[in-house]
């Protein structure tokens, strides 16, 4: 006898509890997990709804006193039943719960009251009202009198206008309707998330896009489902091709995600769309109210959509038939969720497209090393855009030596040939953007005289300065004294790099006192509109400056921008991560795209302490192919991905000891368990933050060729820990899991 555990009538207001029912045996070979069913529910066994969790052969109850299953649903390959698939299949492969799992896939938490709208529409002949005004008393039926009279003038009245600004009563409207004078239509209001402005009609695909386009389209529709990674350049060539495989999908009665990385690209990108798709385009992010969210989720729930645009929660949108799943700036970290379940987006949209039958693209012109590897093992189809959109130029690129700044006398933050370069800008009435990565600001220690990186002499990467005065490697756990000289060249200029983007802002101020410099960070763009309020002032010449954090040189388009300087390469290419260098190069070439784009030249200053490093020379050149050759012969000798995969255990705790302590159990027992198949274990470590909002954090990664062998490991850590709170009662420690991490912890 089979057992299921259902989940009744999910909203997406509410998550219940599971309940246990017998499967029936004729269900027993169909029945599958995410599968829509009617069951008896409650004591009057009322037929609702429900989604089937998980099947065994056992229950925590006697088999006579669970219910049986009545049907499954004809339904059952509904949105929402795929919706609980997913949830289903991304707790067994990112660990945590259900309940996680299903509160990141419905992308609206909770229901809200839907927006009407009512309209009064007449029905009789103006003869007949005017009858009928004739008949009626000034004084008695004053509000009758008001309601034909307007509807003598206008045969459709919207019945806000009628109750508020003519004070006609709803018995009124009631009496008006049963005497079969006028009929009240009602409807359903949407939310806009957006503007309806215009904007650019989509340009002629150039002989390169179409034979791409055509070429991707062709082998879909023979049935080859592998995803398509398009490698171009850092322009808008990959749009018109988007906008072509989204308009074949519609054609066929099936709808698109386009998922971009970051907010601050969603009005634009959405301008772009709606000028082609119209109104049955809109957007889907964290920024939406909750009304707007809601709304968005019923239209395409409805079918009333044919296109979201959005963040990686886009994903989750509720559409009947995806036909296309697109991830523009498929390299990007931010699509990697920080939060548990810690999925990566490249990976649901994998599998999103292998259950709807849909293509997968995705798009960038410095393509993840992941995803690069992939295309060229065969797993993936590889396209390449050699021509940048518009035949236009490649900026020039400059690589300023911090180092013989500094003997120059120079310890400013820019360099001379980036301030020179700014001043013929202001004088041309030219715009410049100047960036600084702030994620790194406590992060490596350097020598600014030679600029020599103190390493982790067994992981490869940068040593972090904890604020004790000792550098740790969050890898191994490695740790020794930050030295007071540099190592290599005896120099005292040896220091961690902090600053950060106001502080560059504070030191163009007083460079250039009267020109117009706006800043975009995180905390210049706290509220909403922030994002399209700095990007449109800078669009529209209101600042001759823009500073920020990496957010401002992606997939930005400005004309005017003629001039680009990266402030301090070396914060990303010296993180304590294994994919510093690779970072680095992407940050920097992405940078340089955002110059020269209209009808000027381009230029291009990168500042760095390193100027030798492979990842800054490639970035400089737009080498992508060189760089990727160089990165992933590292990857393969240092076990890195994506020669190996790598678990992330991560320990929050109320002290230090006790996560260290469960870190090194559940390390110990691991082996024991596992045995010849137990996965390579460095560390534990302190994170590269070891405490936060009063948390200790402790971290543990797992190395292993096989992403199974993982998998397996967190369920018996997992399952570990269980055991280990069950004993150990007051000593609450943490685990969550992050599968091959983006970002050092």
């Amino acid at each position: 006898m089979l057992f299921a555990a259902v989940i009744i009538d999910i909203s997406v207001d509410k998550l219940d509890r599971p309940f246990t029912y017998r499967i029936p045996g004729a269900m027993e070979e169909t029945l599958k997990e995410g599968m829509e069913v009617t069951v008896p529910f409650g004591k009057a066994d009322t037929e609702r709804k429900a989604w089937v969790l998980s099947i065994t052969d056992h229950s925590a109850f006697p088999a006579e006193q669970c219910k049986e299953i009545l049907r499954i649903n004809e339904r059952s390959v509904s949105p929402e039943s795929r919706t609980m698939q997913l949830a289903i299949w991304m707790k067994r492969r990112y660990g945590g719960t259900l309940a996680l799992a299903m509160r990141t896939v419905l992308p609206v938490k909770k229901k809200v009251k839907e927006m009407r709208y009512k309209r009064i529409l007449r029905l009789a002949a103006a003869s007949r009202l005017e009858d009928e005004i004739a008949s009626l008393s000034p004084v008695r039926f004053a509000g009758r009198i008001r309601l034909y009279r307007a509807l003598l003038t206008a045969e459709e009245l919207p019945e806000q206008i009628v109750k508020e600004k003519l004070q006609i009563s709803a018995s009124v409207l009631k009496t008006a309707e049963k005497d079969g004078l006028i009929c009240i239509k009602e409807e359903q209001l949407y939310r806009a998330p957006v503007p309806k402005s215009g904007g650019k009609c989509a340009a002629e695909l150039t002989d390169e896009q179409r034979t791409v386009t055509e070429n991707i389209l062709t082998a879909y529709h023979a049935g080859d489902k592998k995803p398509v990674l398009l490698h171009c350049f850092t322009d808008r060539a990959t749009t018109e091709i988007y906008t072509e495989l989204i308009a074949d999908a519609i054609a066929g009665g099936r709808q698109a995600i386009v998922l971009i990385p970051e907010i601050a690209l969603t009005f634009q990108t959405l301008m772009r769309f709606y000028a082609r798709f119209g109104e049955r385009v809109s957007v889907m992010h964290s920024k939406l109210s909750d009304g707007e969210r809601y709304d968005q989720y019923e239209r395409a729930r409805k079918g009333e959509l044919d296109i979201i645009i959005g963040p990686r929660s886009a994903l989750f949108t509720p559409f009947p038939a995806t036909g296309v799943i697109i991830i523009d700036e498929e390299h990007e970290g931010s699509y990697k969720s920080e939060k548990m379940p810690k999925y990566h987006a490249r990976e649901v949209a994998e599998y999103l497209a292998e259950q709807n039958g849909a293509l997968l693209v995705m798009g960038s012109a410095t393509p993840s090393v992941e995803s690069y590897f992939r295309a060229e093992c065969g797993e993936a189809h590889l396209y390449k855009l050699t021509q940048r959109y518009g035949n236009a130029r490649l900026p020039q690129v400059y690589i300023a030596d911090m180092r013989e700044e500094l003997k120059k006398g120079n310890r400013s933050f820019f360099s001379e040939r980036l301030k020179q370069l700014l001043t013929e800008r202001i004088v041309r009435g030219e715009q410049s953007m100047l960036f600084i990565n702030r994620r790194g600001v406590a992060g490596f220690v350097s020598c600014r005289s030679c600029g020599h990186v103190l390493q982790c002499p067994h992981c490869s990467v940068s040593m972090t300065e904890h604020r004790d005065g000792r550098m740790y490697c969050h890898y191994c756990g490695h740790s020794e004294a930050k030295p007071k000289l540099c190592p290599d060249c005896g120099s005292k200029y040896i220091a961690g790099f902090r600053a950060g983007t106001e502080k560059i802002e504070e030191e163009l101020k007083k460079l250039y006192p009267a020109v117009r410099i706006s800043r975009m960070d995180a905390d210049t763009t706290k509220n909403r509109d922030d994002y399209e309020r700095i990007l449109s002032a800078f669009a529209d010449g209101e600042a001759d400056i823009l500073v920020g954090t990496q957010m401002i040189v992606k997939g930005h388009d400005f004309p005017n921008v003629t001039l680009v300087g990266a402030i301090a390469a070396d914060i990303s290419l010296n993180a304590a991560d294994c994919r510093g260098a690779e970072r680095s190069f992407q940050l920097l070439a992405q940078a340089a795209g955002r110059a020269g784009r209209g009808d000027k030249p381009g230029e291009v200053v990168i500042q760095t302490y390193r100027p030798e490093h492979y990842a800054l020379r490639y970035a400089a050149a737009q080498d992508y192919e060189s760089f990727y050759k160089e990165e992933i012969a590292y990857r393969e000798l240092a076990d890195y991905p994506p020669a190996s995969h790598l678990l992330l255990l991560q320990f929050f705790s109320k002290s230090e000891e006790d996560g260290m302590e469960r870190a090194k159990v559940l390390k110990e027992e691991l082996k024991k368990r596992m045995g010849e198949d137990a996965p390579e274990i460095l560390g534990p470590a302190a994170a590269c933050i070891g405490k936060l909002r009063d948390v200790c954090r402790t971290g543990m990664y797992l190395r292993h060729k096989e992403r199974k062998v993982l998998e397996r490991a967190a369920e018996e850590a997992w399952a570990l820990q269980e055991e280990l709170k069950l004993k150990e009662g007051s000593r609450e420690v943490l685990l969550q899991f992050d599968p091959d991490p983006v970002s050092m912890f």
